[in-house]
């Protein structure tokens, strides 16, 4: 009976862990949670993703993509180190899948935080690809924010790391034309984006010219990360 034990133990010490799932897409959204964003412009960010996430044509992307699928994780930023995932990594196949995932983020209470730290999202996102239970043909980090880094190493060594590990960043720096802690708004931030953020093979960005125009942008944003279209200029959502 303990050698049968012993060798129930060795087979299962030995068997190989579960098949992760194949998908076209794995895919971190990062959302900045900055104290930039006042609590309308939160409440429209939010919206945007579930609003996109759900839209027939973000649907009918996945669905005409090989194997039907995508994996994806919500996340919000702020300083270097405020990062937290709002839903963890989910299958999205359909209607349903997504619905799901979208009430998730709804439902999860909202709070902003000081400073921005877009090296520390990606920093914080990068490790989030291993061992999450899925294969993707691609692997992107969705970056969207008000404003550049201010705390922490520079964007652009964290999305050089992160593009050196296989990863492609895109972006949706969203310019907004209010005064930011009394401080000119940063008119120049999509220049910042493609400068300091934004890399890997096909990574692109699009612009929000001001928050009501972010459904429209997370929207073509969306479809073009899941059809794997590359891009090489920024599309203003106006």
């Amino acid at each position: 009976m303990g050698r049968l034990s012993l060798a129930v133990l060795a087979c299962l010490a030995f068997a190989s862990p579960a098949a992760a799932i194949p998908v076209d897409l794995e895919l971190v959204l990062a959302v900045d949670v900055s104290r930039s964003i006042d609590p309308e412009e939160a409440k429209l960010q939010r919206e945007g993703y579930i609003a996109a996430l759900q839209h027939p044509r973000v649907i009918q992307a996945i669905r005409s993509a090989p194997h039907g699928k995508i994996a994806v994780i919500y996340v919000e930023w702020a300083g270097v180190d405020i990062q937290y995932t709002v839903v963890p990594w989910t299958l999205i196949d359909g209607e349903q899948s997504a619905a799901a995932f979208t009430q998730r983020i709804a439902a999860a209470p909202y709070q902003a935080r000081n400073w921005t730290s877009i090296s520390g999202a990606i920093d914080y996102s990068v490790p989030l690809f291993e061992n999450n239970g899925f294969e993707g043909t691609r692997r992107v980090i969705d970056i969207s924010g008000d404003g550049r880094t201010n705390q922490g190493r520079p964007s652009a060594a964290a999305r050089d790391d992160a593009v050196a590990a296989g990863v492609t960043i895109n972006g949706l720096p969203v310019i907004n034309e209010r005064l930011n802690f009394y401080r000119p708004p940063d008119m120049d931030l999509d220049i910042y984006y493609r400068d300091n953020v934004i890399g890997g093979p096909g990574a692109f960005m699009i612009v929000a010219e001001n928050f009501t125009a972010f459904t429209g942008a997370v929207l073509s944003k969306l479809i073009r990360e899941i059809a794997g279209e590359p891009a090489d200029t920024s599309l203003a959502q106006r």
